[in-house]
């Protein structure tokens, strides 16, 4: 059983690795509002992401621009 499997919240880092991206990237994605907060918890300093809602998120649907 994977860490994601066991919470519904993943770490910065596994997030950047799942999009194979930097953690800065990620970062910069939170602070630019590409990632909505209704995605994602802070508890100080620290981030827990939801993977599957920012897929929703980034992916673009049919009719709608990226």
């Amino acid at each position: 059983m994977t860490a994601q499997e066991k919470s519904p919240y993943s770490t910065i880092e596994e997030v950047a690795k799942h999009y194979t991206v930097s953690v800065s990237t990620i970062r910069a994605w939170v602070r630019a509002g590409d990632i909505p907060k209704n995605t994602y918890i802070k508890i100080g300093q620290t981030y827990r992401i939801r993977i599957p809602l920012i897929d929703d998120a980034l992916i673009p649907t049919p009719g709608q621009s990226a």
